[in-house]
């Protein structure tokens, strides 16, 4: 299944994508996509309804409907920074040997089409289309075998960074990861068991239709599992946190000389299956 939240921002409403790509509404079930809903049983109470019953929602997703984050009232939004092997060698960086998790503050979260505001001063923010986890049932030292059954599903993400405030304002990264409109998500949750193979998934991101970034998540160091395992060692993970799980290479700062987001550019970017955004610079 695939689960939106649409409407204007800060009153999204809950919804799903049907067979034809149009959006019905859940308002009558759940109040809203969040974490009470995504655990096993809250999502096998949304699997036994027909899509067909729900009442259709006027317009085009991501058209003339605005979609939120596929995912509201996050609790945690946690990041893995140089997961992909590939990236870290563009970053001129080691591959790492545990994943670094970071955080980026929920006050980021936007829309996946939402134009993205730069910050007063910003000189280098930058891209990076990511794999997103979505938490289902929580917990705390989760074993890896066991991580599987705690992800209720998968999103696209832009990790979007200004990296001077990442790399040169006092040795942490969550300033430059967290400024508001820096954590795009969606447009829709698409649940673990319509994702096969997370590790086999073509990632891409696009800025005025040059293509940067043209990867696939199976270069990446830690997949899934070993990243919500990993997570639930230093904090319990609950449902509907959120994890990004790194990017592959071909982000700004990667670029020969580098090459940053200037207002008037238009980002693009998706991951097969999983859908894809886009984010007007303003």
């Amino acid at each position: 299944m695939k689960f939106l939240r649409h409407g204007a921002r800060g009153a999204e409403k809950p919804g799903l994508l049907d067979q034809d790509g149009r959006v019905r509404d859940l308002s009558a079930h759940v109040a809203d996509i969040t974490g009470t809903c995504l655990t096993r049983d809250g999502l096998d109470a949304l699997r036994a309804l027909d899509p067909a019953s729900l009442p259709l929602v006027a317009g085009t997703p991501q058209d003339d409907l605005r979609l939120g984050a596929c995912v509201g009232g996050v609790g945690k939004f946690l990041a893995v920074g140089l997961n992909y092997a590939d990236h870290a060698a563009e970053a001129g960086m080691e591959v790492p040997a545990e994943p670094i998790l970071f955080t980026k503050w929920t006050s980021c979260i936007a829309g996946p089409d939402d134009d993205l505001a730069l910050p007063a001063g910003s000189t280098a923010t930058d891209w990076e289309v990511e794999l997103g986890i979505v938490i289902g049932d929580g917990g705390r030292d989760i074993a890896p075998d066991d991580a599987a059954r705690h992800i209720a599903g998968y999103c696209v993400i832009n990790d979007i960074s200004e990296r001077d405030w990442q790399l040169r304002r006092g040795g942490t990264w969550d300033k430059g990861k967290g400024y508001d409109g820096f954590g795009p998500i969606g447009p829709w949750l698409v649940t673990a068991d319509e994702v096969p193979d997370p590790r086999a998934l073509r990632l891409w991101l696009e800025v005025d239709g040059r293509r940067f970034q043209d990867g696939t998540t199976a270069t990446m160091v830690f997949g899934p599992e070993e990243i919500v395992a990993y997570a639930s060692r230093f904090a319990t993970l609950h449902p509907g946190d959120v994890i990004a799980t790194g990017t592959p290479p071909g982000v700004g700062m990667g670029q020969k000389p580098p090459v940053y987001l200037r207002r008037g550019q238009v980002m693009r970017l998706g991951i097969d299956g999983l859908g894809q955004q886009r984010q007007r610079v303003v």
